[in-house]
């Protein structure tokens, strides 16, 4: 089946990820994770990308992003990781021994109102979810490290299409308060690429973008 062909408009939140391949561990030390903050800063100065936020973990990453123009959201996901992969091989001297992610990066759009809040705190609560860290500002390679305080970051922070709420850090710890009906949203968006938002918005949106395909249901039309 072809790939789904990606129309990535600017002024448009996206939530974008991706793994390592086999789920291999490729952030083990301190330097590892400081590489790829490094990594992601030089891409916001090269394609003026605005970060809202993001989390670095073991065998992963997110990362929510707020692209000004149309296909700056595709230019800069494909440096970071080609520039990620080449310098994780240079570093760990294994150049030329497969690859280093499962393949392309997942993105999807979101819209900018509750889903956006919602979505930020899926992501800067991963490290508690896991168990890694008592509250989820205790882990450093995060955006919510930098809300906290840890501002020797070269990454800049971007305010995002909304403000967050005063009392965002408990929001955040506070996983017993998540939706799990949106947690559920988040991960099917993740899966399939479909927008992430209210029912008129995903259509809207969807249609925009060229993901029709991603909101309609999975398998065969019922004959009748």
């Amino acid at each position: 089946m072809p790939r789904l062909k990606r129309i990535a408009k600017g002024n448009i939140i996206y939530h974008a990820l991706n793994r390592a391949n086999g789920r291999l561990r490729i952030f083990k030390k301190a330097r590892d994770f400081e590489a790829f903050e490094e990594i992601l800063a030089e891409g916001q100065e090269r394609f003026d990308m605005r970060m809202c936020g993001y989390c670095i973990m073991g065998n992963h990453w997110h990362l929510v992003l707020w692209p000004k123009e149309d296909g700056d959201l595709s230019a800069f996901m494909k440096w970071v990781t080609q520039t990620h992969s080449q310098r994780w091989h240079g570093a760990h001297g294994t150049v030329g021994i497969g690859h280093l992610y499962q393949g392309r990066y997942k993105s999807f759009p979101v819209q900018s109102n509750s889903y956006y809040l919602t979505l930020m705190r899926y992501v800067e609560c991963n490290p508690l979810k896991a168990g890694l860290v008592k509250k989820a500002g205790q882990w450093p390679w995060s955006s919510l490290a930098m809300r906290t305080g840890n501002d020797d970051k070269p990454i800049t922070l971007n305010k995002g299409p909304i403000e967050l709420p005063k009392q965002w850090h408990r929001m955040v710890n506070n996983l017993s308060a998540v939706d799990e009906s949106i947690a559920d949203q988040i991960e099917k968006s993740i899966e399939r690429g479909s927008p992430l938002g209210d029912a008129d918005w995903i259509v809207k949106t969807a249609g925009e973008l060229g993901l029709e395909s991603t909101i309609r249901p999975r398998g065969r039309p019922r004959k009748y």
